[in-house]
């Protein structure tokens, strides 16, 4: 007879179907803002577990209906609190197999979300060859036709193109699967391989039923590859999220009896109020995972001298203006990035000893690190300690065993090598650097970068390939915990080609996030308004890089890119007029006076997640009583449309707070419809502003 354990808190409500006689199955999830569908039973268990020797019980290439999924039968369960978590572990059975796999839920107090992973144990006689298993799987409770996925792509220079779309479509035609009498064979698949984690495809997407405003909202927590998928079922459409599996990315894993494994993290939010709902709940689990450092309580103003500014040729005698320049514009952390280890001038090849040029610096790189703090900043380096150029000394001093191999061959992608961070010999080399920076020139931020994809992984001691580089991944992550124990003050900035591996693996440990490499003022909104979906505001570094041959609207323009996140300032400020300068200083100035607010604050989008092309753009950040809105025009005068529902029926108080040195922006609200219309004053094909709304 099946029973149920329902789990959560006031805002969660996790309802489980179980069993001794077959599998575990989520029949309802709900937040505190709603109730939602119940299954009439749990179908979709909660396990997927593929092995070779038994496959699926129907052949496709899903993650839904594995032999062993459907046979992983209930033991019991335990319900504990641990701080602010709410957490309940389930304990599963597979007699013929001999495979345990307990499931372990954790939600904070007041938080409609929950992560979730999966230990998988041996406990027969003969080793067991795992192919794939879930982290998370379960029913949606709604009607196919009435639903919408929301999925990005992402690469370089265009990271994070959102679209939402009806799951219908071409991704989830209508097969009439009653008249068949069977599940569906196909799904949509979001795929992503090597270690660039976000260098294709998102690892967070969403189900919502336009209906009834139920929403999901997931992300894979993980620094390499993952799988996502949703497909419907004769009973009702599903989701499975997962890492690496055999199919996608190379992965066995060999268990031996006795043996564990474990997923990889994912973290599902729930709203009954559609997609800004999950985004904000989502918004907030996420606050709940990072690990706490002082740099999440400052949110300092970061200057860094690369993008369209020194563009990797940093020397003292470009540096001291340009930092003398940061410092009147109000920054507080001054970037020096690619270039300060290079004495000849082809230096991609050659990296990996990461020590201070002699020729860039004839006075040694103290000076510049020196006249840094002068200005009361926090100095900072650019770093990319994963790799070791071909070139470099450093390929020879460390034994191969350091770096990943195929067939017992180094990997060289881009003329470098990569770190095995699993040998100890690699992770001394790294500690070595980060420690000498630290210690003895006194570099309090680093910028880590990422350039390469070395593929699939390593079998250099390892089941596969795959198996490997997820080895190799949790080795990094530990890596970067060992640094934040040994330098509690230290910040360090996620970048990998821009944001090629922004991820919650990465990102609940680094604390800011670099959101593109684009290079084109005029084409970075997009990227910077979507960022909410997938990165906390506060960690969100957009590029705001004026230049002096920009004219005041597109200075403007440009600021506004980074002013509802972490404000990371580029460009020639140094060469600047007093009045361009004014700007920058107004813009940081006004950014300063809100960043507490944007610490705490959920996203919306007035127009919807943009399109690359959208001619208007805006991205809202809404608290209980005030929300600051950005809106970027890219086509002129036109008048734009903005629904901010969660105002409706309420006085407003409404001003621009930047640029309000520029002519100001008609608007008209309309209270009973929640409805703002800004119409620009000028012809200016690019201008933006950033408006603060105070309910009144």
């Amino acid at each position: 007879m099946n029973t149920s354990v329902v789990w959560g808190h006031p805002s969660l409500r996790v309802v489980l179907d179980v069993s001794p006689d077959g599998p575990v199955g989520v029949r309802s999830l709900s937040g505190g803002d709603a109730a939602t569908a119940h299954l009439p039973r749990a179908t979709q268990p909660l396990v997927e577990l593929l092995v070779p020797e038994e496959g699926r019980a129907r052949a496709s290439h899903r993650f839904s209906r594995t032999a062993v999924g459907l046979r992983l039968a209930y033991r019991g369960c335990e319900q504990r609190r641990e701080g602010v978590w709410h957490v309940l572990q389930l304990d599963l059975h597979d007699a013929r197999s001999g495979l345990d796999a307990e499931v372990f839920l954790r939600s904070a107090e007041g938080v409609s979300a929950f992560q979730v992973w999966t230990r998988v144990t041996n406990r027969g006689q003969a080793p067991r060859l795992l192919l794939g298993v879930t982290s998370f799987a379960a029913a949606f409770a709604g009607v196919v036709d009435d639903l919408d996925v929301v999925r990005a792509d992402s690469e370089w220079l265009g990271e994070s193109r959102w679209v939402r779309e009806a799951l219908r479509g071409h991704a989830v035609p209508d097969l009439r699967l009653g008249g068949h009498g069977q599940d569906g064979r196909g799904r949509l698949a979001v795929v992503s391989t090597g270690t660039w984690s976000t260098g294709s495809h998102l690892p967070t997407g969403g189900l919502i039923d336009r209906a009834g405003g139920q929403a999901w909202l997931w992300q894979i927590e993980h620094n390499g590859a993952w799988r996502w998928e949703v497909g419907e079922r004769l009973d009702d459409p599903y989701v499975a999220l997962l890492g690496p599996t055999d199919i996608d990315h190379q992965w066995q894993h060999l268990l031996q009896p006795g043996e564990s494994f474990t997923t990889v993290p994912v973290s599902v939010a729930v709203s009954g109020a559609g997609l800004e709902g999950a985004a904000a709940a989502l918004t907030a689990h996420r606050r709940t995972i990072v690990r706490p450092h002082p740099d999440r309580e400052r949110l300092p103003v970061v200057f860094n001298d690369y993008m369209n500014t020194l563009s990797g040729d940093p020397t003292t005698d470009k540096l001291l203006p340009l930092i003398d320049a940061a410092a009147s514009a109000g920054a507080e952390v001054f970037c020096v990035d690619a270039g300060w280890y290079d004495d000849g001038g082809t230096w991609w090849d050659s990296v990996g000893e990461w020590q201070p040029s002699q020729t860039r610096f004839p006075r040694g790189i103290e000076e510049v690190l020196g006249r840094i703090r002068e200005h009361g900043m926090v100095p900072g380096l650019w770093l990319e300690p994963e790799v070791i150029g071909v070139r470099s000394p450093m390929a020879d001093k460390l034994p191969a065993e350091a770096f990943l191999q195929r067939g017992g061959v180094r990997l060289v992608e881009h003329g470098r090598y990569h770190l095995d961070l699993r040998h100890p010999r690699a992770i001394a080399h790294l500690d070595q650097v980060v420690d000498r920076l630290v210690e003895e020139l006194g570099v309090g931020y680093f910028k880590l970068d990422y350039n390469i994809d070395p593929g699939a992984g390593t079998d250099l001691d390892a089941d596969s390939a795959g198996d490997g580089l997820l080895a190799c991944n949790r080795a990094h992550l530990a890596w970067l915990d060992g640094v934040l124990a040994r330098h509690p003050g230290l910040t360090l900035e996620n970048c990998a080609s821009g944001a090629m591996r922004m991820d919650y693996a990465m990102l609940s440990r680094l604390h800011l996030q670099s959101t593109s490499d684009q290079q084109d003022f005029r084409l970075y909104p997009p990227i910077a308004v979507s960022a909410p979906m997938s990165v906390l505001p506060e960690q969100s570094a957009s590029w705001a890089y004026p230049q002096p041959d920009m004219s005041d609207e597109e200075i403007a323009f440009a600021l506004c890119t980074g002013m509802l996140g972490r404000l990371y300032l580029s460009g020639h400020l140094d060469g600047m007029t007093p009045a361009q300068l004014d700007s920058v200083r107004d813009a940081v100035r006004v950014h300063k006076e809100i960043r507490a607010d944007l610490a705490r604050a959920t996203p919306v989008w007035p127009l919807g997640l943009p399109r690359w092309d959208d001619h208007h753009l805006s991205l809202g950040l809404r608290t209980a009583d005030v929300t600051y809105l950005g809106v970027w025009r890219r086509d002129g005068a036109k008048p734009v449309r903005l629904d901010l529902p969660h105002l409706a029926g309420r006085a407003v108080e409404i001003d621009v707070i930047y640029p309000r040195h520029l002519p100001d922006w008609a608007r008209d609200w309309q209270p009973g419809s929640g409805v703002l219309t800004l119409t620009p004053c000028c012809d200016e094909p690019h201008s933006a502003r950033i408006l603060r709304i105070r309910t009144a």
